[in-house]
Protein backbone atom coordinates (compact mmCIF):
# COMPACT_ATOMS: atom_id res chain seq x y z
CA UNK A 1 0.00 0.00 0.00
CA UNK A 2 1.10 3.50 -0.83
CA UNK A 3 1.38 5.84 2.03
CA UNK A 4 0.14 9.79 1.65
CA UNK A 5 3.41 11.77 2.21
CA UNK A 6 1.48 13.65 5.01
CA UNK A 7 3.98 16.94 4.87
CA UNK A 8 3.21 17.14 1.08
CA UNK A 9 -0.17 17.02 1.79
CA UNK A 10 0.27 19.78 4.75
CA UNK A 11 1.94 21.45 1.91
CA UNK A 12 -0.45 21.93 -0.58
CA UNK A 13 -3.06 22.37 1.02
CA UNK A 14 -0.99 25.28 2.59
CA UNK A 15 -0.13 26.44 -0.73
CA UNK A 16 -4.14 26.71 -1.85
CA UNK A 17 -5.17 28.87 1.10
CA UNK A 18 -2.84 31.18 -0.42
CA UNK A 19 -5.43 31.51 -3.60
CA UNK A 20 -7.59 33.05 -1.38
CA UNK A 21 -6.02 35.69 0.91
CA UNK A 22 -8.11 38.82 1.06
CA UNK A 23 -6.96 41.69 -0.24
CA UNK A 24 -4.61 43.90 2.16
CA UNK A 25 -1.85 46.76 0.95
CA UNK A 26 0.87 45.46 -0.03
CA UNK A 27 3.53 45.18 3.19
CA UNK A 28 6.48 42.34 3.62
CA UNK A 29 6.97 43.42 6.83
CA UNK A 30 5.73 38.85 7.38
CA UNK A 31 9.01 38.45 4.95
CA UNK A 32 11.13 40.45 7.43
CA UNK A 33 10.65 43.68 5.10
CA UNK A 34 13.23 42.54 2.48
CA UNK A 35 13.18 44.45 -0.53
CA UNK A 36 11.92 41.71 -3.35
CA UNK A 37 12.72 43.14 -6.81
CA UNK A 38 10.24 43.04 -9.81
CA UNK A 39 10.37 39.93 -11.86
CA UNK A 40 11.97 37.66 -9.03
CA UNK A 41 12.30 34.29 -9.07
CA UNK A 42 11.35 32.99 -5.46
CA UNK A 43 11.35 29.24 -4.25
CA UNK A 44 10.57 27.24 -1.58
CA UNK A 45 13.17 24.38 -0.44
CA UNK A 46 12.61 21.53 2.30
CA UNK A 47 15.28 19.48 3.43
CA UNK A 48 17.68 18.01 0.73
CA UNK A 49 18.93 21.20 -1.36
CA UNK A 50 17.18 23.57 1.25
CA UNK A 51 20.28 23.26 3.65
CA UNK A 52 22.70 23.97 0.86
CA UNK A 53 21.25 26.81 0.31
CA UNK A 54 21.48 28.52 3.35
CA UNK A 55 24.85 29.98 3.25
CA UNK A 56 26.38 33.51 4.30
CA UNK A 57 26.02 35.34 0.73
CA UNK A 58 22.42 34.48 0.47
CA UNK A 59 21.73 36.62 3.82
CA UNK A 60 22.91 39.85 2.74
CA UNK A 61 19.09 41.04 1.95
CA UNK A 62 17.45 39.68 4.84
CA UNK A 63 20.87 41.08 6.95
CA UNK A 64 20.14 44.21 5.77
CA UNK A 65 16.67 44.72 6.17
CA UNK A 66 16.92 43.88 9.70
CA UNK A 67 19.96 46.24 10.45
CA UNK A 68 18.73 49.16 8.57
CA UNK A 69 15.73 49.23 11.01
CA UNK A 70 18.45 49.19 13.80
CA UNK A 71 20.58 52.02 12.10
CA UNK A 72 17.53 54.33 11.98
CA UNK A 73 18.25 55.91 14.56
CA UNK A 74 21.88 57.03 14.04
CA UNK A 75 20.90 57.52 9.85
CA UNK A 76 18.11 60.50 10.41
CA UNK A 77 19.10 62.84 7.96
CA UNK A 78 16.10 65.23 6.52
CA UNK A 79 16.19 65.32 2.72
CA UNK A 80 17.12 67.59 0.72
CA UNK A 81 14.59 70.45 -0.82
CA UNK A 82 16.79 70.56 -3.66
CA UNK A 83 16.97 66.70 -4.01
CA UNK A 84 13.22 67.04 -4.23
CA UNK A 85 13.34 69.81 -6.92
CA UNK A 86 15.11 68.04 -9.03
CA UNK A 87 12.99 64.45 -8.54
CA UNK A 88 9.85 66.27 -8.99
CA UNK A 89 9.54 67.04 -12.90
CA UNK A 90 10.23 63.23 -14.27
CA UNK A 91 8.24 61.90 -11.36
CA UNK A 92 5.28 64.32 -12.86
CA UNK A 93 6.07 63.26 -16.71
CA UNK A 94 5.65 60.05 -15.73
CA UNK A 95 2.59 60.51 -13.84
CA UNK A 96 0.79 62.64 -15.74
CA UNK A 97 -0.34 60.35 -18.94
CA UNK A 98 -2.36 57.69 -16.41
CA UNK A 99 -3.01 59.29 -12.79
CA UNK A 100 -4.96 56.67 -11.80
CA UNK A 101 -2.14 53.63 -12.39
CA UNK A 102 0.78 55.94 -10.98
CA UNK A 103 2.62 53.81 -8.45
CA UNK A 104 4.10 56.09 -5.63
CA UNK A 105 6.47 52.87 -3.94
CA UNK A 106 7.10 51.66 -7.09
CA UNK A 107 8.26 54.68 -8.52
CA UNK A 108 9.94 55.60 -5.49
CA UNK A 109 12.03 52.67 -5.53
CA UNK A 110 12.80 52.07 -9.26
CA UNK A 111 14.31 55.99 -9.00
CA UNK A 112 16.29 55.17 -5.63
CA UNK A 113 17.47 51.98 -6.30
CA UNK A 114 19.06 52.97 -9.43
CA UNK A 115 22.07 54.60 -7.30
CA UNK A 116 22.64 51.89 -5.19
CA UNK A 117 24.85 50.22 -7.84
CA UNK A 118 27.55 52.81 -8.47
CA UNK A 119 27.53 53.81 -5.12
CA UNK A 120 28.80 50.59 -3.94
CA UNK A 121 31.01 49.63 -7.05
CA UNK A 122 34.20 50.72 -5.42
CA UNK A 123 33.24 49.48 -1.54
CA UNK A 124 34.67 46.39 0.10
CA UNK A 125 32.18 44.20 -0.02
CA UNK A 126 29.55 45.30 -2.74
CA UNK A 127 27.08 42.94 -2.44
CA UNK A 128 26.54 43.74 1.12
CA UNK A 129 26.75 47.89 0.58
CA UNK A 130 24.00 47.18 -2.39
CA UNK A 131 21.69 44.96 0.22
CA UNK A 132 22.01 47.77 2.76
CA UNK A 133 21.53 50.60 -0.07
CA UNK A 134 18.53 48.84 -0.84
CA UNK A 135 16.93 47.86 2.31
CA UNK A 136 17.30 51.81 2.85
CA UNK A 137 15.50 52.93 -0.42
CA UNK A 138 12.42 49.82 0.26
CA UNK A 139 11.93 51.62 4.28
CA UNK A 140 12.07 55.26 3.13
CA UNK A 141 9.50 54.85 0.18
CA UNK A 142 7.15 52.62 2.05
CA UNK A 143 7.61 55.06 5.01
CA UNK A 144 6.33 58.18 2.38
CA UNK A 145 3.99 56.19 -0.05
CA UNK A 146 2.34 53.55 2.47
CA UNK A 147 0.14 56.39 3.65
CA UNK A 148 -3.53 57.31 2.62
CA UNK A 149 -2.81 59.20 -0.69
CA UNK A 150 -5.15 60.92 -2.88
CA UNK A 151 -5.84 58.63 -6.09
CA UNK A 152 -5.15 60.06 -9.20
CA UNK A 153 -3.60 63.23 -7.66
CA UNK A 154 -0.01 63.46 -9.30
CA UNK A 155 0.87 66.67 -7.23
CA UNK A 156 0.98 64.70 -3.82
CA UNK A 157 2.02 61.51 -5.42
CA UNK A 158 4.78 62.72 -6.46
CA UNK A 159 5.72 64.50 -3.64
CA UNK A 160 5.35 61.58 -1.42
CA UNK A 161 7.48 59.76 -3.60
CA UNK A 162 10.55 61.86 -4.28
CA UNK A 163 10.78 62.92 -0.55
CA UNK A 164 11.15 58.70 -0.36
CA UNK A 165 14.04 59.12 -2.23
CA UNK A 166 15.45 61.96 -1.32
CA UNK A 167 15.29 60.39 2.60
CA UNK A 168 16.75 57.52 1.56
CA UNK A 169 19.13 59.34 -0.53
CA UNK A 170 20.49 61.96 2.14
CA UNK A 171 21.03 58.73 4.51
CA UNK A 172 22.53 55.87 2.19
CA UNK A 173 26.34 56.08 3.30
CA UNK A 174 25.14 56.42 6.89
CA UNK A 175 23.15 53.30 6.73
CA UNK A 176 26.33 51.68 4.57
CA UNK A 177 28.61 51.77 7.03
CA UNK A 178 26.33 51.64 10.14
CA UNK A 179 24.96 48.30 8.78
CA UNK A 180 28.20 46.85 7.62
CA UNK A 181 29.19 46.33 11.60
CA UNK A 182 26.12 44.39 12.32
CA UNK A 183 26.51 41.85 8.69
CA UNK A 184 28.97 39.24 10.59
CA UNK A 185 26.59 38.65 13.05
CA UNK A 186 23.33 38.85 11.67
CA UNK A 187 24.78 35.89 8.60
CA UNK A 188 25.53 33.74 11.53
CA UNK A 189 21.87 33.92 13.26
CA UNK A 190 20.10 34.13 10.10
CA UNK A 191 21.92 30.45 8.89
CA UNK A 192 20.73 28.60 11.99
CA UNK A 193 17.23 29.50 11.56
CA UNK A 194 17.32 29.38 7.87
CA UNK A 195 18.49 25.66 8.64
CA UNK A 196 15.65 24.91 11.29
CA UNK A 197 12.99 26.36 8.63
CA UNK A 198 14.12 23.82 6.03
CA UNK A 199 13.26 20.74 8.74
CA UNK A 200 10.04 22.28 8.84
CA UNK A 201 7.80 24.21 6.60
CA UNK A 202 10.87 25.01 4.19
CA UNK A 203 12.62 27.96 3.46
CA UNK A 204 11.99 30.56 1.07
CA UNK A 205 14.43 32.47 -1.14
CA UNK A 206 13.86 35.20 -3.61
CA UNK A 207 16.52 35.33 -6.64
CA UNK A 208 19.29 33.23 -4.12
CA UNK A 209 18.40 35.38 -1.48
CA UNK A 210 17.02 34.32 2.04
CA UNK A 211 13.90 35.64 3.09
CA UNK A 212 13.66 35.27 6.53
CA UNK A 213 9.60 34.31 7.18
CA UNK A 214 9.90 34.03 11.13
CA UNK A 215 8.79 30.92 10.98
CA UNK A 216 5.83 31.68 9.36
CA UNK A 217 6.00 30.69 5.94
CA UNK A 218 2.34 31.11 4.91
CA UNK A 219 1.85 34.63 6.69
CA UNK A 220 4.83 35.50 4.53
CA UNK A 221 3.24 34.37 1.33
CA UNK A 222 -0.14 35.96 2.07
CA UNK A 223 2.21 38.71 2.13
CA UNK A 224 3.04 38.52 -1.18
CA UNK A 225 -0.23 37.52 -2.34
CA UNK A 226 -1.76 41.02 -1.57
CA UNK A 227 0.07 42.18 -4.61
CA UNK A 228 0.21 38.92 -6.86
CA UNK A 229 -1.85 36.38 -8.41
CA UNK A 230 -1.16 33.14 -6.81
CA UNK A 231 -1.86 29.61 -8.89
CA UNK A 232 -1.05 26.46 -7.56
CA UNK A 233 -1.04 23.03 -8.98
CA UNK A 234 0.74 20.09 -7.64
CA UNK A 235 1.20 16.22 -8.71
CA UNK A 236 1.67 12.88 -6.86
CA UNK A 237 1.84 9.32 -7.95
CA UNK A 238 2.97 5.85 -6.96
CA UNK A 239 3.96 2.30 -8.38
CA UNK A 240 5.06 -0.98 -6.80
CA UNK A 241 7.21 -3.44 -7.95
CA UNK A 242 9.90 -6.07 -6.81
CA UNK A 243 8.62 -5.31 -3.28
CA UNK A 244 8.77 -1.79 -2.94
CA UNK A 245 6.33 1.11 -3.34
CA UNK A 246 7.41 4.81 -4.52
CA UNK A 247 5.31 7.47 -4.00
CA UNK A 248 6.50 10.78 -5.26
CA UNK A 249 5.23 14.89 -5.19
CA UNK A 250 5.83 17.70 -6.39
CA UNK A 251 4.14 21.10 -6.67
CA UNK A 252 4.58 24.70 -8.34
CA UNK A 253 3.73 28.23 -7.32
CA UNK A 254 3.06 30.67 -10.18
CA UNK A 255 2.79 34.16 -9.94
CA UNK A 256 1.85 36.84 -12.33
CA UNK A 257 1.73 40.60 -12.11
CA UNK A 258 -1.69 41.46 -10.98
CA UNK A 259 -4.60 44.56 -10.36
CA UNK A 260 -4.18 46.20 -7.31
CA UNK A 261 -7.39 47.73 -5.77
CA UNK A 262 -7.21 50.86 -7.48
CA UNK A 263 -6.85 49.35 -10.83
CA UNK A 264 -3.22 49.72 -11.66
CA UNK A 265 -0.81 47.03 -12.88
CA UNK A 266 1.59 45.94 -10.38
CA UNK A 267 5.44 46.19 -11.33
CA UNK A 268 5.53 42.80 -9.65
CA UNK A 269 5.78 39.72 -11.05
CA UNK A 270 7.26 36.77 -9.35
CA UNK A 271 7.38 32.64 -9.98
CA UNK A 272 7.76 30.46 -6.79
CA UNK A 273 8.80 27.17 -7.72
CA UNK A 274 9.54 24.17 -5.83
CA UNK A 275 12.21 22.20 -7.76
CA UNK A 276 14.08 21.03 -4.56
CA UNK A 277 11.36 20.29 -2.74
CA UNK A 278 11.09 17.03 -4.45
CA UNK A 279 10.44 13.94 -1.99
CA UNK A 280 10.46 10.00 -2.88
CA UNK A 281 9.18 7.64 -0.07
CA UNK A 282 10.13 4.37 -0.31
CA UNK A 283 8.20 1.60 1.36
CA UNK A 284 9.31 -1.92 1.54
CA UNK A 285 6.18 -4.57 1.29
CA UNK A 286 6.12 -6.79 3.77
CA UNK A 287 4.25 -8.74 1.96
CA UNK A 288 5.58 -11.20 -1.41
CA UNK A 289 6.43 -9.01 -4.19
CA UNK A 290 3.59 -8.01 -6.55
CA UNK A 291 3.80 -7.17 -10.10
Amino acid sequence: MIRPNTTWLALFALLGAWLYAGPARANLEACGNINVEAQAQCEVYVEGQCEAQCTPPSFNAACAADLEIGCQGMCNASFEVECTDRCLPNCQAMCAPEPGSFDCRASCQAECSGSCSARCQATANAAECEASCQASCSAECSASCDVSLPEANCDVECQASCQGMCTAEANADCQIACQAQGFAECKIDRQGGCEVECDHDGALFCDGQYVDHGGNLEACITALNAVLDVEVSGHAHGECGNGECHAEASGRISCRATNDSNGSTSLWALLLLLPGARRRLTHRSRLASRA
